[in-house]
């Protein structure tokens, strides 16, 4: 019971914020206009500060564990590449390619990380949780721009796909805070507070702007997609990852964070970077709420199974 509790704690914000912009867009305080200005606003603006002040507030020396950085970083890359090469093969529009694979690879690590990781193993062994918060999310922002470059519908070209990276919003947020947090350099208290309240703004604006796109006729239309890319997340990525960080010796608080980036839900943030890149939204919005929705059942199960094993 206590699991369920800690999965439906982190999930339960999100459904709400989420019903909140479907209620919205149905008694039509939210139109298109309106909710395309959410999805920039949040892209551009809030998710940037989010970022930057997670990875402000990360201690990456105090936490850092190179061996569980390398394979997180390593199992990611791979599967995105994984994805990169099957995809394709079952979905033939390159705009909900792109989509399908950013929804797989991509959780929402950034929400759930700490709050599960503190409730498994307790506050103070959350380190190896908190080092790849800081690291593997920008590394998520930097995968997604390619992945969302890359099946533009045009010929691949590197330049573009750079000058993307270069010029995304969340990944020179990402690189900013760590440059800010190696060098040592501390933020006016008054300015720390201001970024945190800032950031704080980004997730529940996100979710009203996906739920206010939220519609159930498109479950309908993105049957296939779904059925693909939504236990892809929640079981398949999991169970690769898991089970690859189980054969490497990975256990209790250092298998825990390998569970949480490979089994929560896809990120918040993949709807308006797919939005804003060219990719199918309204796939991407479906992929967010189910994902968000069933991850309530999965994570639990995950947690049980590991936990009634031994290995957290």
């Amino acid at each position: 019971m206590e699991n369920f509790l800690v999965s439906f704690n982190a999930v339960f914000p999100l459904c709400v914020s989420m019903a909140l912009g479907y209620f919205l867009r149905r008694v039509k305080l939210l139109n298109a206009g309106s909710l395309k200005t959410l999805n920039a606003l949040s892209f551009k603006v809030f998710l940037p500060v989010y970022l930057f002040d997670n990875i402000y507030r990360t201690d990456l020396a105090a936490a850092f564990n190179g061996r569980l950085l390398c394979f997180a970083l390593t199992a990611v890359g791979l599967f995105t590449l994984l994805l990169m090469l099957t995809v394709p093969l079952l979905e033939k529009e390159n705009s909900r390619r792109g989509v399908m694979v950013q929804a797989m690879f991509r959780s929402n690590f950034a929400l759930f990380g700490l709050p599960v990781a503190i409730s498994l193993c307790g506050e103070a062994r959350v380190g190896p949780t908190s080092l790849l918060v800081g690291l593997v999310v920008p590394f998520y922002n930097v995968l997604a721009v390619i992945v969302l470059e890359f099946f533009r519908g045009k010929k691949p070209d590197p330049m573009q796909i750079i000058k993307g990276i270069l010029r995304n919003p969340l990944i020179v947020a990402s690189v900013l805070g760590v440059a800010v947090r190696l060098l040592g350099l501390e933020l006016p208290d008054a300015a720390r507070k201001c970024v945190t309240d800032l950031g704080r703004v980004a997730t529940p604006l996100s979710l009203v702007a996906l739920g206010g796109d939220f519609k159930f006729a498109d479950l309908k239309t993105y049957k296939k997609q779904l059925l693909l890319a939504v236990p892809g997340k929640l079981i398949v990525s999991p169970l690769l990852m898991v089970g690859a960080g189980v054969l490497f010796g990975f256990r209790q608080e250092f298998l825990v964070p390998i569970l949480i980036l490979s089994g929560a839900p896809t990120a918040v943030s993949s709807y308006p970077m797919a939005q804003q890149m060219g990719g199918d939204g309204p796939l991407a919005a479906q992929t967010v709420v189910l994902t968000s929705a069933l991850s309530l059942g999965t994570m639990f199960l995950w947690i049980f199974a590991l936990k009634s094993t031994g290995m957290i």
